[in-house]
């Protein structure tokens, strides 16, 4: 099975919890044993599994981000000024997998999926959830 998530982002820089259209997608499937892989289009977006429970945590995730590869410094950044952006989105990575245990996803308390935009805002950032079922 594979569903189509379309989410608007409202920041040039924030993580998105999209953990219960994941988690919707898992339901809707049947799958009860299984993989959920999730792949964010575009490159200058990505995907990390994080806590959520705090709201620091993502602040904190943004800010070492912005620490470790700074704006407006790299040699994309004469074609449209987001090299940064594209760093990010290749550090982080496009994709995660999590695996589907009796028709839950597998993920523990204190974990939720986001989507990483580094490059917003936009109106329509696309992830890809395909849903494998064991046999």
């Amino acid at each position: 099975m594979r569903e189509i998530l379309r989410i608007q982002t409202g920041e040039r820089e924030e993580l998105v919890d999209i953990t219960d259209r994941v988690v919707m997608a898992v339901k809707t499937s049947g799958v009860k044993n299984g993989l959920a892989n999730l792949y964010a289009q575009g490159a200058t977006a990505a995907l990390m599994i994080q806590e959520n429970w705090d709201p620091s945590v993502p602040a904190d995730v943004i800010n070492l981000l912005r620490k470790l590869i700074p704006k407006g410094v790299w040699l994309h950044d004469r074609q449209d000024g987001n090299g940064d952006a594209h760093l990010k989105a290749g550090l982080v990575g496009p994709s995660q997998t999590i695996p589907i245990l009796d028709g839950v996803l597998g993920l523990s308390r204190w974990q939720n999926v986001f989507l990483c935009e580094f490059d917003g805002p936009r109106s329509e950032r696309t992830v890809i959830v395909t849903i494998l079922e064991d046999r």
